[in-house]
């Protein structure tokens, strides 16, 4: 296993508050994606926020509401908007494994960070690591409300894998492709006008890559 190196994460720990968190989800037309009201968002985030705090807490909603290739898109960097990879037509299928989600169209997350210490680590590396540290990765639609809400969370050689998220093929086994976010170079079938664009793709599970970490979270809470 590579040895770990010091990293930003730190830096991106503090969150827009959660009723600031709700006005962004509501301008991006989420709730609507989602099936709920602008109110229904703004009632939650103020009552969280009254009974338990808003510091370094991210407000998501559930994936069975608002899929990733719904929210891919609302992404922004310098102007252009995010996308998913064409050879992952089946992004919507990569469901949670071995998380557990609050049983709430809304629900917030604590304690996140990039996991930039585990950059040059393989998915199969990082998950029991992530557990020993009582943390849990998160899904790729969290990490898109992530990046939707600060979109400092990724820059050059600096982004991260969503290992909360997997697919079940047919026969119980695993598919090896593992969901990731990080910045299009425009190259290939991304096509050149995406050069800089928020990307929703893949790696191998088994696979290192120096400019990827493990976004992971403390929990998460209805």
């Amino acid at each position: 296993m590579p040895e770990t190196t010091p990293g930003t994460s730190a830096v991106l720990s503090v969150l827009p508050a959660l009723s600031a968190q709700a006005e962004r989800l509501i301008e991006s037309g989420v709730h609507e994606i989602a099936g709920l009201s602008a109110a229904e968002i703004r009632t939650y985030a103020a009552d969280v926020e009254s009974r338990a705090g808003s510091d370094g807490a991210l407000l998501a909603v559930h994936p069975d509401r608002a899929p990733a290739s719904a929210l891919a898109p609302l992404l922004r960097r310098e102007d252009k908007p995010g996308f998913v990879v064409v050879d992952m037509s089946d992004v919507d299928q990569f469901t949670p494994t071995g998380v557990e989600l609050p049983d709430a169209p809304l629900y917030v997350l604590t304690g996140i960070d990039r996991g930039d210490h585990m950059s040059n680590w393989s998915p199969d590396e990082a998950l029991p690591a992530l557990t020993k540290e009582d943390r849990t990765p998160l899904l790729l639609t969290e990490g898109i409300h992530w990046v939707l809400q600060q979109p400092a969370a990724l820059e050059r050689d600096l982004c991260f894998m969503t290992i909360g998220s997997r697919l079940r093929k047919p026969n119980g086994t695993f598919d090896a492709r593992t969901p990731a976010i990080w910045i299009s170079n425009g190259t290939g079938r991304d096509g050149r006008e995406r050069r800089d664009a928020p990307k929703v793709g893949w790696c191998w599970w088994n696979n290192r890559h120096t400019w990827l970490g493990f976004a992971s979270a403390t929990g998460r809470k209805p």
